[in-house]
């Protein structure tokens, strides 16, 4: 069974659910992360066929396996599912994915699978763990044949780049594309591109490891980029002129991101554009004082100008669609 062209459905449902006297904007809100969800086991099946049917490259390469590492990590080889086996092992395989095309030396994969405090049995226990998975990964490779996906480089190990795919590159890949779309006024490609990203997270990214010295920055930088998308979705959403969806999106997303200046300015101009001026008044009035107190610092000066402009009514706050062809 071919997949449905995703884009395409979940513009269908946006335009039944934005018609005048639908569900209130919370129930919009979970009808779009149900869409969100559907598109994610959706791409997931586009991918597989697309594999399936796409040749090695010129070069007779093709990726081996792909890694999920935006939530629990997971390993597709051959179209299904692997077994990575006990915690330690599979918190292996993750520190390998989060550093995929780099080695990385078994002194620091053993101080960091055993928090500093590894036992004597540890490098006995790190040779059998990788050849484990190298099992998993490769099933078929024959017997004393090198390994090509879980490769030993000097002192340690790495995954090689050139026969792995991992969901954290796709991540960025559909981030670049999306504010590349937005800078070219191009909101509704901005908008699939930001919502297929989003659609790759299921939980924590490396959340086996993600503690570890060496994880630490990349898991912090991805889950800023998710927030960063997070609102450049919303900022999407209110370009083509769902506002009360923005801000049912934007209002739970402050609950948990109150000092993100930008997602404070977007819940006020969407509530603005809902024609709730008050309360678009109490998200900067609420976010000036938490940051007076929490940070002693003042609001960046595009916060400060939009309270004017909404005491004001400035027309230029008024949402307008695109002209046509646009």
């Amino acid at each position: 069974m071919e997949p449905v062209d995703g884009p395409t459905a979940l513009r269908a449902a946006r335009r039944r659910i934005h018609r005048p006297g639908t569900a209130d904007a919370r129930r919009i809100a979970e009808l779009e992360r149900e869409v969100l969800e559907l598109r994610r086991a959706n791409d997931e099946l586009k991918l597989y066929f697309v594999k399936e049917r796409n040749p090695p490259d010129a070069a007779g390469r093709r990726p081996t396996a792909e890694f999920r590492a935006l939530g629990p990590l997971e390993a597709v080889a051959g179209g299904r599912l692997l077994d990575l086996g006990a915690p330690k092992q599979r918190a292996l395989l993750a520190l390998l994915v989060s550093q995929a095309g780099r080695p990385v030396p078994a002194d620091v994969i053993v101080e960091g699978l055993w928090a500093g405090s590894p036992p004597p049995s540890a490098r006995t226990s790190l040779q059998a763990y990788v050849a484990n998975l190298r099992r998993v990964l490769e099933p078929c490779r024959a017997p004393r044949t090198p390994a090509k996906v879980l490769r030993t480089s000097g002192r340690g190990y790495l995954l090689d780049r050139r026969v792995v795919e991992v969901d954290t590159q796709r991540f960025d890949e559909r981030t670049t594309a999306g504010w590349r779309a937005m800078e070219r006024g191009d909101t509704q490609r901005a908008l699939a591109e930001f919502e297929r990203g989003l659609a790759l997270w299921r939980g924590p990214a490396y959340a086996e490891v993600a503690d570890a010295t060496l994880v630490a920055p990349e898991v912090a930088r991805l889950e800023e980029l998710r927030l960063s998308v997070v609102e450049g979705r919303c900022a999407a959403l209110l370009d083509t002129g769902a506002h009360e969806l923005a801000a049912a999106e934007l209002e739970a997303f402050t609950k948990v991101h109150p000092l993100r200046e930008y997602g404070c300015e977007l819940l006020s101009l969407a509530l603005y554009r809902g024609g709730r001026q008050a309360d678009a008044l109490a998200v900067l009035r609420t976010n000036q004082k938490r940051l007076a107190e929490e940070l002693g610092i003042d609001p960046r000066p595009a916060l400060q100008q939009l309270e004017s402009r909404i005491l004001n009514h400035a027309p230029a706050l008024d949402w307008r669609p695109p002209p046509r062809g646009g």
